[in-house]
C-alpha cells in the first residue's frame, strides 16, 4: 500500500514556524565540521588511562605502581585511597521505602565487584605512555566467588555489597482493586513469562572528557558529551567540594547518548578530581572495550504475568512478578527505575484490578542505568500476555485487544496505579494500522503460506509511552527530583534572536525544533532564531535530555519564552502606534501587524525597529518598562504525559537456519502537535532500529565466573543496515490538552514497540509448530535450537 503521511491528522501545524523543515545542524555534520570532544585541542593536556579489574569479585590485597611511575612521560598514578581523600562517594541512595541505602566509591579500595571496575588511574603526557604504564600497575587480588545469576542472587550467601544484609537491594509490592476476587471467578487464568537479556547502549561516540583546571581563577571547565549539563555540573561541584560558580560544563557535539551520557559517572568525576589535584588539563577517551565492559548496561529483567480473563478474552485482573538485575552498584534509585516498569506495564488496556511485586538484585556485573526506553520490556509483556490469552482461548489476537483497549469514551482514564491517561488514541491507531496492513488479507495470506510450509508471523504491539515527568511525579514516587525546564530568549538591538534551553542534544535535532518553537511563540521565521545549547554558563538551568522530554518540556518552555518576548515587543509597538493595548497586534515573519476588521494589516514596524527602541532609545518605551528585550521562562510539566502508537511487524523464519526476515514493518503514532514531522519520523526510525537490534542481535553475556564474553564488537551483536526493514511511519495525531502547543514526547516509544512487535511476530510464526520463545535475544541460533527441540 502506498504511504500517506497525512492520513487522519487532527493535530495540525497551526502556528507559523512549525512544520517539516530540514534540520539546520545536519550541514556541519555532513561536511565534517562537527566538533566533538576529541576534535578540541588543549595544548599540554595530560592523558588518563584506567587500570580495571580482571576479576568479577575479589579483595584488593595491594597495588604496586612503582614500575608504572618509572615509565617516561608518566606524571602520576592514583588509586582509590587517593581519590577518597579528594572526592565524596558518587551516589548515596536516599532513605526510600523499599530501597536499601547504598554508596558507590569513586574507585574501590578494598574490593572489586565486576570485571572492569576501575581500581587505579595513570596520568601521562601521551596516550601511549599512559597505556603502557597502566599495564605495569601490579595488583594483588584475592579472588572471591561471583554472583552472576539474578534468579539466585537474593538467596546467595555471597554478598556483592558487604554493607547490605543481602543482594536484594529493593522490594516493592502494590495491589489495587479486587485482584483475588477476580482471579477466583475468572473463566481462565493464563500464565506467561518474559525474559529480556542484558544490553548496552553502544553510542557511536564512546564516553570521554577534558577537564581544565584554571589555577588562577580556581575554576574547573569540563568539556564532556553529556545529555543533562546542569545536573551533571551540580553533581560534579558537590562531590569535589566546589561551588557551582566554580564549575562550567561545556557539551560539544555528541555522537549518541541513549541514556549512557545522562548522569555523572565515576570516570568523569575522577578525571575532574585529578585535573584539580594536578592543577592541569586532563583528558580521557573511553575505548570501545571499556564501553562494552564498564560504561553502563541495561534491560536484564524477567517478568511473569498471570491474567484472569473471561472466555471472551476480557481482562479482569493481572498479577505481575518482576525481577531486575542492577549489577554491582545500585547507581540509580532502583525503586524508581524498576517501579516505572511495573507502573506502566498494563499499557493501553482497561484494568482496575492489578497487583505487582518488584525485586531488584545486585550481581557481580557492570552496573545498570537508564537506556533509551528503560521501561521497554513492558510493551512486550502486556502484548505478549494478550497473545497468550488469544492462544489459550483460540481467539484472534486483534479481537482480544479490541475488547480490552481503551477507547475515546474512557478518557481521561485513571489507571490502577493512579496515573491519568488523557488525549491518547490507542484504539484509533490500532484500527488505522490494521487497515493499512489489510489485516484480514494478511491473515489469509499467512494461512495459505503456512499450508505451503512457510513460517509467517505477525506481531502486534500497542504502546503507551510515558514522557515529560513533572516535579509532582518525582514527589509521588518518593525520590528527589525536578521535571521543570527553563528557557531564555534575547532579541538583540539589531533584531537578531538568540535562545537557549537546558537540554543538550545527542542527535535529536534540538537546534532546529527549539528554534521552531521560539519562532512559533515570537512570530518570526525559524531561520531567524539562533539556539545556544550545552554551556552551563549560557543556558538556563534545566533537567536535560532524557525520558522523551525534549519536545514537550524543552519545546514547550521555548514556545512560552517566545510568547513572553512577543508580549513585550507588541506592548512597545502599541505604545509607538498610540494604541492602549497590544491585543490587536501580532508579529508575523518579524513584522508587526494590526487586526483591522477581519484582516491583518502591516503597521510599518518590524522587530528590528522595536529592538532599537528597547535598547538604544529607552525614553520612548512605555512608562515603567525596563529597557532591553531579554526574557526567561520556566515550565514544570504535568506529573506525567503520554503518547501512543501501534506497531505491526510481519516476519518469515527460515526453517533451516532460524533466520527471521522482516517482510513489513509499520507504525501508526500519535505524537501530539507535531513540531517537525520529518524529525518525528527520523526519531521513530532510530528508535525502531534500536528495538529491532535489541530483540534480534544484542546480548551482553557473562560466564559463571562473571567474565564478560562480549567485550568487543566481534562478540556483541549490533544490527546492521541490512538487518533492518523499511519502516513505514504514519501519523494519527491529537494534541495534548495540558502542554504548550499540545506537544507530546515520542522518542522512546519506537523502541518499546519494536521489542514487542518483533518478538510477538516470531512467536506467531512458530506457533503452528508448538514453539514459544520467552527469552530474548531472538537470534537465528536460538530460534534454530528451539526448532530442533520442538514437540
Amino acid at each position: 500500500m502506498d504511504r500517506d503521511e497525512n492520513i487522519v491528522t487532527t493535530a495540525q501545524h497551526s502556528l507559523p514556524g512549525l512544520g517539516p523543515i530540514v534540520r539546520r545542524e545536519d550541514e556541519r555534520f555532513l561536511i565534517g565540521a562537527g566538533q566533538y570532544v576529541d576534535d578540541m585541542a588543549f595544548p599540554g593536556a595530560l592523558h588518563l588511562r584506567f587500570v580495571r579489574s580482571p576479576h568479577a569479585h575479589a579483595r584488593i590485597r595491594s597495588i604496586a605502581a612503582d614500575a608504572a611511575r618509572a615509565v617516561p612521560g608518566v606524571t602520576a598514578v592514583f588509586t582509590g585511597r587517593d581519590l577518597c581523600c579528594w572526592v565524596a562517594p558518587l551516589r548515596l541512595a536516599p532513605p526510600i521505602e523499599g530501597l536499601q541505602p547504598t554508596a558507590m566509591p569513586v574507585m574501590p579500595v578494598d574490593k572489586v565487584r565486576f570485571v572492569g571496575d576501575p581500581i587505579a588511574c595513570v596520568i601521562a603526557t601521551s596516550v601511549d605512555a599512559a597505556t603502557s604504564a597502566a599495564e605495569r600497575v601490579a595488583v594483588d587480588y584475592a579472588p572471591l566467588e561471583a554472583v552472576v545469576d539474578m534468579t539466585s542472587a537474593a538467596a546467595s550467601s555471597i554478598l556483592v555489597d558487604d554493607a547490605l544484609p543481602s543482594n536484594l537491594v529493593s522490594r516493592q509490592s502494590f495491589a489495587a482493586g479486587d485482584v483475588d476476587g477476580k482471579f477466583a471467578t475468572a473463566d481462565r487464568v493464563v500464565e506467561s513469562g518474559f525474559s529480556q537479556h542484558r544490553q548496552t547502549h553502544m553510542p557511536l561516540e564512546t564516553r570521554g572528557c577534558v577537564a581544565v583546571w584554571d589555577r588562577g581563577r580556581r575554576h574547573l571547565t569540563m568539556h564532556v558529551g553529556v545529555q543533562a549539563p546542569h545536573p551533571f555540573r551540580s553533581g560534579l561541584a558537590g562531590r569535589l567540594g566546589l561551588s557551582e560558580s566554580q564549575v562550567t560544563v561545556v557539551a560539544p557535539d555528541m555522537g549518541g547518548g541513549f541514556g549512557q551520557k545522562v548522569a555523572l559517572l565515576r570516570e568523569e568525576l575522577i578525571v575532574a578530581a585529578v585535573a584539580r589535584h594536578l592543577q592541569a588539563s586532563v583528558r580521557w577517551r573511553e575505548e570501545r572495550s571499556e564501553n562494552l565492559m564498564a560504561a553502563l548496561h541495561a534491560r536484564e529483567e524477567s517478568v511473569r504475568t498471570w491474567a484472569a480473563v473471561t472466555r471472551t478474552g476480557l481482562l479482569l485482573a493481572l498479577r505481575a512478578e518482576i525481577l531486575a538485575d542492577f549489577g554491582a552498584y545500585c547507581f540509580f534509585p532502583a525503586n524508581y527505575m524498576a517501579r516505572v516498569v511495573a507502573m506502566i506495564l498494563p499499557g493501553p488496556y482497561r484494568l482496575e484490578n492489578y497487583a505487582y511485586n518488584v525485586d531488584v538484585v545486585l550481581t557481580n556485573k557492570c552496573p545498570a542505568g537508564p537506556m533509551r526506553a528503560p521501561m521497554a520490556i513492558t510493551s512486550w509483556v502486556i502484548e505478549g500476555t494478550m497473545d497468550a490469552v488469544a492462544a489459550a482461548l483460540e481467539l484472534d489476537p486483534l479481537e482480544v485487544r479490541r475488547i480490552n483497549l481503551l477507547g475515546p469514551a474512557d478518557f481521561p482514564y485513571v489507571t490502577a496505579v493512579g496515573e491519568t491517561y488523557r488525549d491518547i488514541t490507542p484504539a484509533d491507531t490500532q484500527e488505522q494500522a490494521a487497515t493499512l496492513l489489510d489485516y484480514p488479507g494478511f491473515r489469509a495470506f499467512q494461512s495459505k503460506a503456512r499450508a505451503e510450509g512457510r513460517l509467517i508471523g505477525l506481531g502486534i504491539c500497542n504502546v503507551v509511552e510515558s514522557t515529560t515527568y513533572g516535579s509532582q511525579f518525582y514527589k509521588s514516587a518518593g525520590i528527589p527530583g525536578s521535571g521543570h525546564e527553563s528557557a531564555w530568549v534575547r532579541i538583540e538591538p539589531s533584531g537578531a534572536v538568540n535562545a537557549s534551553v537546558g537540554l543538550m542534544g545527542s542527535g535529536q535535532g534540538y537546534e532546529t525544533t527549539i528554534a521552531q518553537c521560539v519562532a512559533a511563540g515570537l512570530g518570526v521565521a525559524p531561520d531567524a532564531v539562533r539556539v545556544l545549547l550545552g554551556n552551563t554558563d549560557v543556558s538556563p538551568y534545566g533537567m536535560g535530555s532524557r525520558g522523551s522530554r525534549g519536545a514537550a518540556a524543552g519545546g514547550g518552555v521555548a514556545y512560552l519564552a517566545g510568547r513572553r518576548a512577543a508580549e513585550k515587543v507588541l506592548a512597545i509597538a502599541a505604545h509607538q502606534l498610540g494604541l492602549n493595548a497590544s491585543s490587536g497586534l501580532r508579529l508575523a515573519a518579524g513584522r508587526v501587524e494590526r487586526l483591522i476588521g477581519q484582516t491583518w494589516e502591516p503597521t510599518g514596524l518590524g522587530l528590528a525597529d522595536i529592538a532599537r527602541i528597547a535598547y538604544l532609545d529607552p525614553l520612548r518605551l512605555p512608562d515603567g518598562m525596563e529597557p532591553g528585550l531579554d526574557v526567561q521562562a520556566a515550565y514544570d510539566p504535568p506529573p506525567m504525559t503520554y503518547s501512543n502508537a501501534t506497531h505491526l511487524c510481519a516476519v518469515e523464519i527460515d526453517r533451516d537456519t532460524g533466520h527471521p526476515t522482516c517482510l513489513r514493518y509499520l507504525v501508526v503514532g500519535d505524537s501530539g502537535t507535531p513540531i517537525n514531522s520529518m524529525i518525528i519520523d527520523g526519531q521513530m526510525h532510530g528508535a525502531v532500529a534500536m528495538g529491532i537490534g535489541g530483540v534480534l542481535k544484542e546480548a551482553v553475556v557473562y560466564d559463571e565466573r562473571g567474565q564478560n564474553l562480549t567485550g568487543s564488537l566481534m562478540d556483541y551483536g549490533v544490527a546492521l543496515a541490512l538487518d533492518l526493514p523499511a519502516i513505514e511511519v504514519y501519523h494519527r495525531n491529537t494534541a495534548n490538552g495540558l502542554t504548550p502547543l499540545g506537544i507530546k514526547g515520542m522518542s522512546e516509544g519506537g523502541t518499546m514497540g519494536a521489542i514487542g512487535a518483533v518478538a510477538n511476530a516470531v512467536n506467531d510464526a512458530l506457533a503452528p509448530l508448538g514453539v514459544l520463545i520467552n527469552a530474548q535475544p531472538l537470534t537465528a541460533e536460538r530460534i534454530w535450537r528451539c526448532l530442533q527441540r520442538r514437540p
